[in-house]
Formats: structure tokens, sequence, C-alpha cells
């Protein structure tokens, strides 16, 4: 099969989105098929660099998120490389720009598009003029314009399918959860090395946060919470990975409540580079609570680390057993959870329950899960055209 992924959002940028899609094409490739990624430019990536199945289309910094890119030419480019390439699928995972050239040129090869639905739109509306401009129900419009015509949804979670629902998608919707090369985080790893770059001793106690550093990952909350962790034990240690638009802002935070001594912001650490930082860590913490699939959540549990982050749907349905984690609802049971899992470190070690966990989220099981509904979603294409009174059956006699 010859796989057509259409993304604003890949490697060398950071993001759960990029390692999805990742994740996605090797094992897909692994299985024999062919597949190929549409994206923007990026300046991290010379322009005469060679990326073996890899089109970058000229972009420029998206205007509310000026660490992401929008693609503004290249749209027959990319129906001619369509074409030579013969796609089966166009498989989008944006709804801006490359999305919406992934549509076009599937409407131009007369194949099925599929899409990818990644991000609950209504939890970022206050990047948009403080959110005065766009509304919940500007999203669900937009939204239902996008997926017109599509032959097949993927929700990573039943929150997303719940929202695809409520928006009256009419396209089919298939819970999808993104999978994980787990051999990534149960590999050995020089842990130590972390900790002794980052001049973190041993026996310390230490917290890991890593997410893109923006408001919506409600960081702070985690960072108001640590006065009160250090009167339990002041050697606690709280690591932050990854960057964002609110980096200063949260640094300058630390600093206002006197913990800055405790606190590692690292920077953006490549993803394959990552594993080392969840293997050091004693626990794994979350704020978020806009996140439609944690990816970094289950690459912690992966590793073995036990992860205390906020109730939702996803969450909730994910840590049924204290072996792997537990969420909290509000932020004064965040502390609490916290100590438990430090004090008792050796308490909670049901390996069948993380086991269970990871089972159904494996790269392999995602590969599978996405091929079967590639296939449903064909089907849906055909029979979709052959009702359209509109067309001539004979058009698709090779289908």
């Amino acid at each position: 099969m010859n796989i057509g992924i259409f993304t604003d959002t890949y490697f060398p940028q950071v993001s759960g989105v990029a390692t999805s899609i990742q994740t996605l094409k090797s094992d897909l490739e692994r299985k024999g098929h062919s597949v190929y990624i549409f994206t923007t430019t990026d300046p991290n990536v010379p322009k005469n660099t060679i990326e073996p199945n890899i089109f970058r289309l000229a972009s420029v910094p998206f205007i509310s998120f000026t660490d992401r890119r929008i693609a503004i030419r290249g749209m027959f480019h990319a129906v001619d490389l369509a074409k030579e390439l013969k796609l089966d699928i166009i498989h989008t995972q944006t709804e801006f720009s490359l999305g919406m050239m992934g549509k076009f040129v599937a409407k131009q090869l007369k194949i099925p598009f599929v899409h990818t639905y990644h991000t609950m739109y209504e939890d970022y509306l206050h990047y948009v003029l403080n959110g005065h401009l766009l509304k919940p129900y500007h999203v669900k419009q937009m939204t239902r314009l996008f997926l017109k015509n599509a032959s097949g949804v993927v929700a990573p979670s039943k929150q997303v399918k719940e929202t695809m629902d409520r928006y009256g998608i009419k396209a089919p919707v298939s819970i999808i959860p993104t999978g994980v090369d787990l051999s990534e985080y149960t590999k050995p790893v020089n842990a130590s090395a972390v900790r002794e770059k980052l001049g973190i001793a041993e026996d310390t106690p230490v917290i890991l946060m890593l997410s893109r550093i923006a408001l919506e990952k409600k960081i702070d909350h985690m960072l108001k919470s640590m006065p009160e962790l250090l009167k339990y034990n002041p050697k606690i240690m709280l690591v932050i990975v990854g960057d964002g638009p609110d980096m200063d802002e949260l640094v300058q935070m630390s600093k206002d409540l006197g913990i800055s001594d405790n606190v590692i912001f690292t920077g953006e650490v490549e993803h394959e580079k990552i594993s080392p930082y969840y293997h050091m860590a004693n626990l794994f913490v979350s704020s978020s609570d806009t996140e439609s699939q944690g990816l970094t959540y289950i690459e912690a549990i992966a590793s073995g680390t036990k992860i205390v982050v906020r109730s939702a749907p996803y969450t909730d349905a994910l840590l049924t057993d204290p072996s792997v984690g537990v969420t909290f609802s509000e932020d004064d049971q965040l502390v609490p959870k916290i100590k438990t899992y430090l004090e008792h470190p050796n308490s909670f070690d049901d390996r069948d329950a993380r086991k269970k966990v990871l089972y159904g989220i494996s790269s392999d099981g995602f590969g599978n899960s996405i091929l079967d509904f590639y296939r449903r979603s064909e089907d849906y294409f055909v029979r979709e055209k052959l009702s359209d009174s509109s067309i001539d059956p004979e058009e698709y006699s090779n289908d």
C-alpha cells in the first residue's frame, strides 16, 4: 500500500503528533508498506538535506504558535508527487495547511482521505486574541467543514470520539490509541549519566515533567506545589524537559516562589534521547488537562516510572492500578499523591498490571489497527462514490 501522510508537524519538531507519525511510519514500513511524509520546511533542517520519502514544502511560522509552521505553497507540486508515487490513500494529521493540501491531493487523485484528530482545539482558543475571536461553536463548524468528504476519522481516545459525535461528524470514527515503540523505553539505558549531567545525586528524589512549555500544559500548577513538597523533603528536584513560548514566564515563577534551586529546565531534548530521562526519575507528573492521549504518559509507564496526572476520561480509564499510576482532580490532591509514591517506592510493583496497560498500545498493534482502518475507509469511499448519482460508476471500474 502506498500511503501519503500530510502533517504540519514532523521531526525535528518535538511533539506528540510528530512521535505518533514516526511510530506509525516505522511500523507500516516494517510491514512492507510505503509511507511518504508531506510536511513543512524547518529551519533546523538544511535545504540540501536528503530525507528519504519525506517531502518538505515551503512554510512560515504559524502566527499564534511560532514554534509550529504552515505551508505557503506547493499544492500542485504535491499533486504531481502523489501521482508519481501512485498513492492509494491520504492520511492527514492536521486541519491546517498540509491538511487542506492533503484533501486537495486526494480529490485530484480520486482516492480516499482519512484524518487523525489529535488536538482538542476548544482548549486552545485563548491563543487567538485571548479567546475573544473564536468560540467553541467556531471550532465545531470548522471541524465539520474540514472533515466533510473524509472516509474515516481516527480518534486517539474515547474523549475525542465523543467530541466528534457531538460535532455531528458523518464519517466513520474509530478509536485507535496512538502506539508507542516500547523497545525504546524497555531497553537498558544509562540513567545515571543523565543525573550526572544535570548535577543530581543518585539518592535525590526526582519528579519529571515532559511537555511543550506552554500555558495549557499547566506546569505552573506543579511549580506552585513545590514549596509544600520541599517542606516534606528539601532535596526533591523537579526536572522539566521541553521548550515552548512560556519558558521565560515559568523560569521567573520558579524564582519568585523561591524554588529555583530545586527546579531544572533542560530545554528541548531530541526524542531519541528521551528514554534515560524517564528512567532516572522517581515519578512522572503532568498537570495538563488538554491531552487527548498523553504519549508521554505511555512512554513513562513503558519505562517503569509511575505517573501522577490530571483526571480526565482517558487517564481515568488508563490508570486503574496504582502500580501504573494515579490521577488527581484538584491541585490540593497533587502533593499527597506524590508523597505517597516517594515514601513507599516499592509498595506498588505489580508488573502484570503495567504489562496489561501496555499490551494494547504497542506500535505493532497500532500499525495493525491503522491498516484495518485504511481498508474499512477504502470500502466506505467506494460505497460513497457509487451512491453518488452525479458520478459515473464506469469512472471507478478499477477500484
